[in-house]
């Protein structure tokens, strides 16, 4: 287009596109050399930057820095600030074209077109805007900001030297109708800060006699193991999934401080599996089932039908399709015509089903109603400030070696239990994830093959010729990859 003659329809309609990819074009074109070229050379410093960004950066500590709190304080700001910035570009490109020389009808084509394109380039920045500030919300809801700020070698070393963080992954049945917390699923996830390896150790909610460190107020209260008296009806509430309901319904045990559960059930995992457990997460079910949900469901093998309900009225049928966050959860929690040991199996199925299938790109898709669900899906004491921290670890594991060892019959006898010997197991179960080269993950798909070594003792019936070798029995207490039985 020639400065010096009248432009056309398409001129300034192409002119002011090109201006929204390249800032600055539309100026040159109409003679603002000094503004274009401005435009232009920040323009490009900008995109130098990211690419040298993106090229030296690791991602997990990008990550990381990004979900700090003045991380997403920034993003908010920043995006919101571009966004209008772009806006005002694009129409100011188009005001610089002279439009006002075009036909009525062409003035009124361009103005559209140009509108169209000033609020399109804004969008994009004001989403980023709108999710860094909805995620800062539901960050902030769900994790706990400490009463003084974490010391500077903690900052510099949030491991404090150590190499691996062990956290306490709960699963509890709280809702509306049922005072107190359940803990129905109990899991320490033992991870390895420098490679990401982890070790999923599950412990059957129906652990008797469950121990606490000596010296505790539980210990004292109970030094020969949580053992209570029987129940109406031949009930019994001292199994470990009772220890967090009965720490909280006895504040005078701690000296009449309150709400103790959490802490409570922290040292008798941790003194049972001989580990210092860093942190705890309790995940409510139904909110963990707002969250499958969330994504859309996922997809999961159920090997047999699966009964539940107060009447038997509901049904998982056996196959392998999308289940959505209700019957995900009562294939899980299910115990009709079931035991526990089969339930922390399946438990862990769907577990290892959303750690796949929760890919960023699903997550960003649904991202507002996956921040809503996560508000109400977890009570952690995991300092804010570990976020930043804990997101890299947490980008590690998803690419890492992820193995299980359950404490079930017949590897266990949860009636009286060997602590020797599950402490003997733990330290074996981390140090061959150490020493142990990767396995092969099995994915769900007909495809995958996998040898199902179910939680609870089975016996498998099989067809022997004479002569021929059998197959050696499995090692209970050999780590499992977590999908591991899982079709």
């Amino acid at each position: 287009m020639d400065s010096s003659q009248p432009p056309s329809v398409g001129a300034v309609i192409g002119w002011t596109a090109l201006s929204a990819v390249a800032p600055g074009a539309a100026h040159l074109r109409a003679g603002w050399r000094r503004t274009g070229l401005t435009l232009l050379s920040i323009h490009t410093a900008a995109l130098l930057a990211l690419l040298w960004i993106g090229l030296t950066s690791d991602l997990g500590d990008l990550a990381g820095r990004l979900v700090a709190s003045s991380g997403l304080t920034i993003l908010t700001v920043v995006s919101l600030m571009l966004g209008v910035a772009w806006f005002t570009l694009v129409v100011h490109s188009f005001t610089v074209l002279g439009p006002g020389t075009l036909p009525r009808a062409g003035q009124t084509v361009a103005g559209i077109v140009a509108g169209v394109l000033a609020v399109a380039v804004l969008l994009p920045f004001g989403l980023v805007g709108q999710y860094a500030a909805v995620s800062q919300t539901a960050l902030d809801n769900v994790f706990v900001a400490p009463p003084t700020p974490l010391p500077t070698e903690r900052r510099q070393d949030p491991w404090a030297g150590r190499s691996r963080v062990n956290i306490l992954l709960l699963g509890g049945d709280a809702d509306d109708h049922r005072p107190g917390i359940r803990t129905d699923s109990i899991n320490v996830a033992s991870i390895d800060v420098r490679t990401g390896n982890t070790v999923l150790l599950s412990l059957p909610r129906n652990l008797e006699n469950v121990r606490f460190t000596p010296g505790t107020p539980m210990a004292e209260r109970f030094p020969d193991g949580f053992r209570l008296p029987v129940g109406p009806g031949g009930g019994r509430d001292d199994l470990l999934f009772g220890v967090w309901e009965y720490a909280d319904a006895h504040p005078e045990i701690f000296g009449g401080r309150k709400g103790q559960g959490a802490h409570a059930l922290i040292d008798a995992v941790g003194y049972t599996l001989g580990l210092e457990i860093d942190w705890y997460a309790l995940v409510n079910m139904w909110g963990f089932a707002r969250l499958i949900d969330a994504i859309g469901g996922v997809t999961i093998t159920v090997p047999e039908d699966v009964v539940f309900g107060k009447y038997n009225e509901g049904l998982v049928r056996a196959g392998t399709r999308r289940l959505g966050g209700a019957d995900a959860m009562w294939f899980a929690r299910s115990r009709t015509n079931s035991d526990d040991y089969t339930r922390m199996r399946r438990q862990r199925c769907v577990l290892g089903a959303l750690l796949a299938q929760a890919d960023p790109a699903t997550v960003l898709s649904r991202f507002n109603r996956v921040a809503l669900a996560t508000k109400e899906l977890i009570r952690t004491d995991i300092p804010r400030p570990m976020l930043e921290h804990l997101v890299p670890l947490a980008l590690k594991v998803k690419n890492a070696r992820v193995t299980s060892v359950q404490f079930v019959p017949p590897l266990i006898n949860t009636g009286y239990p060997d602590w020797t010997k599950i402490r003997a197991i733990t330290v074996k179960a981390i140090r061959d994830s150490v020493v142990t080269p990767p396995l092969v993950a099995a994915t769900p798909g007909p495809s995958a093959t996998v040898a199902a070594i179910p939680s609870a003792t089975v016996t498998a019936r099989a067809e022997v010729k004479p002569g021929q070798p059998t197959a050696k029995p499995a090692d209970p207490a050999k780590p499992k990859g977590i999908t591991e039985g899982c079709g």
